[in-house]
């Protein structure tokens, strides 16, 4: 599909894009750009054959590229389209992979003063506990969801040709207004890594943090999995998103507070009603999702 991808920001994400795409045969030479200070790591990305050359430069890192990616946090997105501007090219095809859009065209318009057409604004929902390239996976994306967020003038030949490249290594591509995006991941993503990061921190602050831990059952340890995640990255997201979370934070407020009234008042009708209807919905997203899958 590609002769030549640049991949800006070697890590999980772009490291896994880069082997699903070589398994999968779909580019011919991988390039790799970093800063100065993120040669060992681009080192690695070449001695694991993740990619097949790499630059420090960004003027050689993306000449000749029919496809860049942007695989950095998303608060380095605005920086790294001030320094491919110079060297933009009509006949290449950019997309970014950031887990909040709103910004991601905020920052195009603040560089280009629009959003460039041939700049394909995407978001694979796949992720892993662990950073890095050495934790890149070949399958990270087979079966998972990836949302693109085109705008009024984004070029019809680059999002068919970007859906398609996604859709080869295995993602579940779907197109989605870019509020809606930020709307729906902050519910279903950004929240409840906040929930997980704030547990575990206010357990982790308790005297008996030790006895907590070491006697923690599996549910613990499913519910708080996700506070295992990039800390850098996380604050980044929410930051970039936090006109989508406040609000969401207030509502979970009332649903404690909710919970808590009903103890109080020793309520546990309306408690087993509350816990129920939860199970119902979240079996009925278990089952939609397997539906899926069988698709």
């Amino acid at each position: 599909m590609f002769k030549r991808v640049c991949v800006i920001g070697v890590g999980l994400i772009g490291g896994s894009i880069a082997k699903a795409a070589r398994v999968n045969e779909l580019v011919g030479t991988f390039v790799g750009f970093g800063r100065i200070d993120d040669v060992e790591n681009l080192q690695l990305a070449k001695d694991l054959n993740v990619i097949d050359e790499f630059y420090t430069d960004i003027e050689t890192a993306v000449k000749a590229a029919d496809c860049v990616i942007i695989a950095t946090p998303v608060v380095a997105t605005e920086s790294i389209l001030r320094l491919l501007k110079p060297f933009w090219s009509d006949n290449t095809i950019y997309f970014d992979v950031g887990s909040t859009k709103g910004n991601v065209i905020d920052a195009a318009k603040a560089v280009f003063g629009f959003v460039p057409n041939n700049f394909i604004p995407a978001h694979p929902i796949a992720g892993a506990e662990n950073s890095g390239v050495g934790a890149a996976l070949v399958d990270l994306f087979v079966n998972k969801r990836l949302i693109i967020t085109p705008v009024e003038n984004t070029n019809a030949a680059a999002l068919h040709k970007t859906k398609l490249f996604w859709e080869k290594i295995g993602a579940i591509v779907s197109i989605m207004d870019v509020r809606q995006h930020d709307s729906v991941l902050a519910a279903t993503s950004h929240l409840p890594h906040l929930l997980a990061f704030a547990l575990v921190d206010m357990l982790g602050q308790r005297d008996e943090q030790e006895d907590i831990f070491k006697y923690a059952a599996g549910g613990f340890r499913d519910f708080t999995r996700i506070a295992s995640s990039d800390p850098t990255m996380w604050q980044a997201i929410c930051a970039a998103n936090k006109s989508e979370l406040l609000p969401l934070l207030d509502q979970f407020k009332d649903e404690l507070t909710k919970i808590e009234q009903l103890l109080e008042t020793d309520n546990y009708t309306q408690l087993f009603e509350l816990f129920s209807y939860a199970n119902t919905a979240r079996q009925r997203f278990l089952h939609q999702t397997e539906k899926e899958k069988c698709v």
